[in-house]
């Protein structure tokens, strides 16, 4: 559709009249458009996946004010009714402790949304319209990919604007880029595991429910609690999370109270934070393709 739209751009015609001229024009503009290569073709086709799900965002803006309402509201949850009464190892505040957890969180639920946008693609037919269509492969699951990079920096901007007016102010100086980089990291490993799972799912209510398994997840972390406040065996569980690594790390570089811990993992946060999310794309990347190349069997 993408190369029809361009020729239709390219030539100003929308209907082919049968002319010497008019056949001519757009038999000219056609050699032009095939003589592009590949990677032009490639980026094309993602980008109008991509315009194609910022739309949807855009006619439907409560689908962002849902995924940042559960961790705005665990703010002030556990960071007003429970801060009182929660510590942090080695000292601090507990609400400095609790927000880049809470930035993590976001990324972390993210892949449900993923899954359930892919899950509705593909059970309404939207995938195999677009397969059918003379359009880069690649080009879909890239676009979804894109979306929700972009969707992603919208959210934490809007989650840490928030967090500013609450009181919480980082003291890492620029290393801030630093840890909104290693957020947008773990989401982006994350989207190949929704999109795995958004084509594994039979529909979108079964989509709904990976929040029962995402949540015990993001719970059993660091994100709330630091893991030396645990028993032993569940600290240790929690220390390994690769959510753990990522919250550990973030706050190491906004220059908050890091929750102390002296386990490897724990010492290394910033290395972990990287390795995780690379050992999840590696896992998830391949997945995700194979799922969506047997849709087409």
């Amino acid at each position: 559709m993408s190369r029809v739209n361009e020729v239709t751009e390219a030539t100003g015609v929308t209907e082919v009249t049968g002319t010497t001229g008019a056949t001519g024009a757009t038999g000219a503009v056609g050699a032009q458009v095939r003589d592009r290569g590949r990677a032009y073709w490639v980026l094309a086709d993602c980008w109008n996946v991509v315009r194609r799900g910022l739309t949807h965002y855009q006619r439907q803006p409560i689908n962002i004010v849902w995924q940042l309402g559960f961790p705005i509201l665990s703010v002030l949850l556990y960071g007003y009714v429970f801060g009182s009464a929660m510590t942090v190892p080695g000292g601090g505040d507990y609400r400095d402790f609790l927000m880049p957890g809470m930035f993590v969180m976001t990324m972390a639920f993210g892949f449900i949304n993923t899954a359930t946008l892919v899950v509705y693609d593909s059970t309404k037919g939207v995938i195999d319209r677009f397969r059918s269509m003379p359009m880069s492969p690649s080009a879909l699951v890239a676009g979804r990919g894109v979306t929700d990079l972009i969707v992603a920096c919208a959210e934490l901007t809007i989650l840490m604007l928030t967090a500013l007016a609450m009181g919480w102010r980082p003291d890492g100086g620029f290393a801030f880029l630093g840890a909104f980089g290693l957020l947008l990291w773990l989401r982006f490993a994350l989207i190949w595991l929704g999109v795995w799972l958004g084509l594994l799912v039979p529909n979108p209510e079964a989509a709904g429910g990976l929040f029962a398994v995402a949540f015990p997840l993001t719970m059993i972390s660091s994100i709330f609690v630091a893991p030396q406040l645990m028993p032993d065996w569940l600290g240790h569980v929690a220390a390994w999370n690769p959510i753990s690594s990522t919250a550990a790390a973030t706050r190491e570089l906004f220059g908050t109270p890091v929750g102390g811990g002296d386990t490897w993992i724990e010492r290394h946060a910033l290395l972990m934070a990287g390795v995780w999310p690379l050992v999840l794309t590696l896992v998830f990347v391949p997945l995700a393709v194979r799922r969506f190349q047997k849709l087409s069997k």
